[in-house]
């Protein structure tokens, strides 16, 4: 049911085993087979996360969604949920871990993961958040009080300076 290969990938990027790692590296695969998807070379494939947990990490390996390449954003709630669109079919899907005996040990529980039928790990939802427009790119402006270059959307005119909000807030 493993693939050794890409759990081993998933382990070196996390840094260790873990049942989080587990239900990242599940949920990702369930969703490639139900949305027909592979590894993301670019934004053709998006993930939206509402928690930032180990989980996390499997996405960005087996899915190719990463947060440099913005095509993985956090919509924090919390929750293990993952909501995935394909801009090439238009389709999507949100995955939500469901429910289990929290009195299992990690090892039960990581074996429980791994192990699991996917449809008792995870119930498939229609997704609620739009799609997002593909990452911006944004001119770099110098902060005028520290020097520091920082993205347009970040600097903030005042008093005819343009300040980067640690400067606005006074942190530098």
């Amino acid at each position: 049911m493993i693939n050794k290969e890409l759990w081993d990938k998933c382990v070196k990027f996390h840094g260790h085993e873990c049942p989080g790692l587990a239900i990242g590296y599940r949920a990702s695969l369930y969703v490639q087979d139900l949305l027909n998807i592979n590894f993301s070379e670019d934004e053709e494939v998006i993930c939206i996360s509402e928690n930032d947990a180990c989980g996390i990490d499997a996405i960005q390996v087996i899915t190719g969604c990463t947060a440099g390449k913005g095509n993985f954003i956090f919509h924090i709630t919390g929750k293990h949920a993952y909501s995935f669109y394909d801009r090439k079919s238009g389709k999507s899907v949100r995955v939500v871990l469901k429910k289990f005996n929290s009195e299992m040990s990690r090892e039960e529980l990581f074996d429980y993961i791994h192990n699991s039928k996917i449809e008792d790990l995870f119930d498939v939802k229609d997704t609620v958040l739009e799609l997002p427009e593909n990452a911006s790119i944004y001119e770099n402006i110098t902060c005028d009080s520290c020097g520091e270059e920082t993205a347009e959307p970040f600097i903030t005119v005042k008093d005819g300076k343009s300040l980067c909000l640690d400067c606005l807030d006074n942190k530098i």
